[in-house]
C-alpha cells in the first residue's frame, strides 16, 4: 500500500513539475521587449467615460481638447503612426452604394450635421458632412471644431489607399452576415500579403464570413474571444492552442493576461505559432470588455519584456512610455 502511495506521489510530482516546465518562461525564446502600440480609432478626442451607455453621445461629453485630430480621420491615422503606433483600429459600415464608410457611430446624429443611420446613406451624402459639428466641451455653449472637418470622412478604400503597407484593424459594427461576405469582398481584391496585414473584428455573423471566404485575414468576434480565453485557461497547460484562439486577433484585459498559462513569452509563442497576435487592453470589469492601457500606472503592470500587443486610446502617451523601456 505503502509503495502505491509513493508512485502516485511521485507520479503527481512528475507531471505537475511537466506542467510547470511546459509553461515555463524560461523555456521561452528571448524577446527584444519591443511591445506593438495599437491606437484605437487613430488620435481622438477624449471624453468622460463615467456611466456610458450604447446610446450615450460622447462628442457631447468631450474633455477640453488638447489637439485638433478627430477619429477615423485620416489625419489622425496619420498623426497616430507618426506618433508611434504600429497598428491604427478604424470602424466601418457599408453604404448604399457600395462603398464602405469609415465613420464609428452607428447614426450620424451625434457627431455629424447629419441624420439617421449611417449605413443608409451613398457615400457622396456622407462625405459632406462636418465631422466635428457636435463636439462640445462645455455642454453646448461652444464647439470648435465645427465647420474644421466638412468632408473629412474616408472610405475604406481611401485609408487602404493611404496607407498601403501599413498594419489595421478593421471594426464591423453589426451582426450582419451579408456585410461581413461584402468586406470579404473588398479585402479579396488585395495581394494575399497585404490581407496577412490586416485583422477584422466585430460581430459574430460577419465575422464568421470574413474568416470563411478571406481566411488570410486574422479575425475575433466578441464570443469568439472569450470562448479563446476561457478555453485556453481550461487546457492551454497542454500547449495546445484552442481553435478560437488560431488565425486570430486575442484581446487579452490586462487583469486576466496572469491566469494564462505561459503568460507572457510562452502565450505569446504559442499565439504566433497559430498565426495569432495578442494585444493586451485595460482591466476587464465584469460584462464588457475594457478600454486600453491608457495610464502610466496600467503600463507599468505589463512584463518588463513584454513584446507582444498594447491596445490604447492615448497613442501619444503610451508611445513614450514605450520609448523610454527601450
Amino acid at each position: 500500500m505503502a509503495r502505491k502511495l509513493k508512485l502516485a506521489l511521485s507520479a503527481i510530482i512528475v507531471g505537475v513539475a511537466g506542467i510547470y516546465l511546459n509553461n515555463s518562461n524560461l523555456l521561452a525564446a528571448r524577446h527584444d521587449g519591443k511591445p506593438l502600440l495599437l491606437a484605437h480609432r487613430g488620435i481622438a478626442q477624449r471624453f468622460d467615460e463615467r456611466d456610458l451607455k450604447n446610446d450615450t453621445c460622447t462628442a457631447a461629453r468631450m474633455l477640453p481638447p488638447v489637439h485638433n485630430y478627430l477619429e477615423n480621420t485620416l489625419p489622425s491615422m496619420r498623426a497616430s503612426f507618426d506618433a508611434g503606433a504600429d497598428i491604427v483600429e478604424l470602424d466601418v459600415h457599408p453604404t448604399t452604394d457600395g462603398e464602405f464608410a469609415v465613420f464609428h457611430d452607428w447614426t450620424l446624429d451625434c457627431r455629424t450635421d447629419g441624420r439617421g443611420v449611417t449605413r443608409e446613406h451613398v457615400m457622396a451624402e456622407l462625405k459632406l458632412l462636418d465631422l466635428g459639428y457636435g463636439y462640445t466641451a462645455d455642454g453646448g455653449k461652444t464647439f470648435p471644431f465645427r465647420g474644421k472637418a466638412i468632408g473629412m470622412m474616408p472610405t475604406l478604400g481611401e485609408v487602404l489607399a493611404a496607407f498601403p503597407d501599413r498594419p489595421l484593424l478593421i471594426n464591423v459594427k453589426s451582426r450582419d452576415p451579408q456585410e461581413g461576405e461584402k468586406l470579404a469582398s473588398v479585402l479579396n481584391t488585395l495581394p494575399a500579403s497585404r490581407r496577412q496585414q490586416l485583422m477584422v473584428y466585430g460581430g459574430d455573423e460577419p465575422i464568421a464570413a470574413i474568416r470563411r471566404l478571406a481566411p488570410e485575414v486574422r479575425t475575433i468576434s466578441r464570443s469568439a474571444i472569450k470562448s479563446c480565453l476561457l478555453r485556453y485557461i481550461g487546457f492551454g497547460w497542454t500547449g495546445i492552442v484552442p481553435e478560437p484562439c488560431r488565425n486570430a486577433l486575442v484581446m487579452l484585459p490586462i487583469n486576466v493576461a496572469p491566469w494564462l498559462w505561459g503568460w507572457p513569452d510562452r502565450l505569446l509563442e504559442r499565439m504566433a505559432s497559430a498565426n495569432s497576435a495578442v494585444f493586451v487592453l485595460g482591466p476587464y470589469k465584469g460584462g464588457e470588455f475594457s478600454t486600453g492601457i491608457d495610464t502610466p500606472g496600467l503600463w507599468r503592470r505589463l512584463p518588463q519584456n513584454y513584446s507582444g500587443g498594447v491596445w490604447t486610446n492615448e497613442i501619444e502617451a503610451i508611445a513614450g512610455l514605450a520609448h523610454e523601456r527601450k
